[in-house]
């Protein structure tokens, strides 16, 4: 315990605990994207629920492309006041927050057939089947660029870094995958050529905010299926990631709705587990990299937690919808307390109405 909930250091912020909140889509902001009074409060009661560091839920960084109703923008400077308001609140309960910053592509069923969604190729996204416009090399310059202009807009309103969603079969993710990249340019083929969109869009927003400014990436471990990413491949890409400068690595995966069938499955030579879906894939890469490693998905059990860190070079442990139903979680196992958490991993908590705990509120 003494470990998770002492100061440590992830990229240039200074952290009071070892968790993080990962990104949650909330659903909660207007329809252009700007903050409501219960965006305000959600992240305000995380931070009195001493998490160390919150991550927003995914923003979308061009105007025209939006995934999910309801998710945060940073696609113009009109949203800078505000989310000033917002950094300096977090602030006031000494947390520190990381903005998400993402294109999600053909990941979606949102608005479809109303808007031009880009892709790496034209190959339908497994679980929407959604098809995207390839994209010309215009196109991915014009995302690379709003990526990074996202990004000096999280720094000027006093985000504590930024991070790159890689992760999901979101856009970037799809230009790293085989599957979904059959590209034959320099975006497409070799994983050298696969991982480039994902590499100039670090590079672009380094340009912007400097050197100290922390920048993490989301990953998926695997994706899980034939012909997809591989956790060989994903491991390469962390290590480039170390050598260009990249300040933390999230270890994801995409098996929302899918985990309690797949639990207990071996993929690419390692098991998901139950607690800490993906955490043996993310205690591989921390021995590949310098870089902290940060694993999400599963956790809710402070006993299991103590124990992968024990075990593990795994540095920082991110949670989602164990917060949405216990925001004050994490105080309370701080001052001893390790009864369960009230969560069931139902998924109920993604309704139309806002992102919260169900079964909760019941209660």
């Amino acid at each position: 315990m003494s470990t998770l909930f002492s100061e440590a250091r992830l990229g240039n912020m200074t952290l009071k605990n070892r968790f993080i909140r990962s990104a949650t889509w909330e659903n909660l902001a207007t329809e252009d994207g700007h903050m409501t009074d219960k965006l305000y409060a959600i992240y305000e009661e995380l931070a009195k629920g001493e998490v160390g560091l919150i991550v927003t839920g995914y923003a979308n960084i061009v105007e025209e492309e939006k995934p999910n109703a309801g998710m945060m923008g940073m696609y113009n400077d009109s949203f800078i006041d505000e989310y000033k308001k917002l950094t300096e609140l977090v602030h006031s309960h000494d947390s520190k927050i990381v903005m998400q910053l993402a294109y999600g592509g053909t990941k979606t069923t949102h608005n479809v057939g109303e808007r031009v969604i880009y892709a790496p190729s034209e190959v339908p996204e497994r679980g929407t089947g959604t098809l995207g416009k390839a994209m010309t090399k215009n196109e991915i310059n014009y995302i690379v660029q709003a990526f990074a202009q996202a990004s000096r807009r999280a720094q000027e309103s006093g985000f504590d870094g930024v991070e790159i969603h890689a992760a999901h079969t979101y856009l970037i993710n799809q230009f790293l995958s085989p599957y979904y990249n059959r590209r034959e340019d320099e975006y497409g083929g070799s994983l050298d050529n696969r991982m480039r969109f994902l590499l100039e869009i670090y590079t672009e927003i380094r340009k912007l905010v400097g050197n100290e400014y922390p920048i993490l990436v989301k990953l998926t471990a695997s994706e899980f299926f034939e012909g997809g990413l591989s956790f060989d491949e994903t491991r390469i890409i962390c290590k480039k990631l170390e050598a260009i400068g990249v300040d933390g690595i999230i270890i994801s995966g995409n098996i929302h709705g899918k985990a309690n069938t797949m639990i207990g499955e071996s993929f690419d030579g390692h098991t998901l587990q139950e607690e800490g879906y993906f955490h043996e894939y993310g205690d591989v890469i921390s021995q590949d990299v310098n870089v902290p490693v940060i694993t999400v998905g599963g956790l809710s059990d402070i006993d299991a937690i103590e124990k992968i860190a024990d075990k593990t070079n795994i540095q920082y442990f991110a949670l989602s919808r164990p917060l949405l139903a216990e925001p004050h979680l994490l105080k309370r196992w701080k001052e001893g307390s390790r009864a369960p958490v009230d969560c069931e991993r139902c998924s109920k908590c993604r309704t139309r109405r806002g992102n919260f705990c169900v079964v909760h509120k019941k209660r």
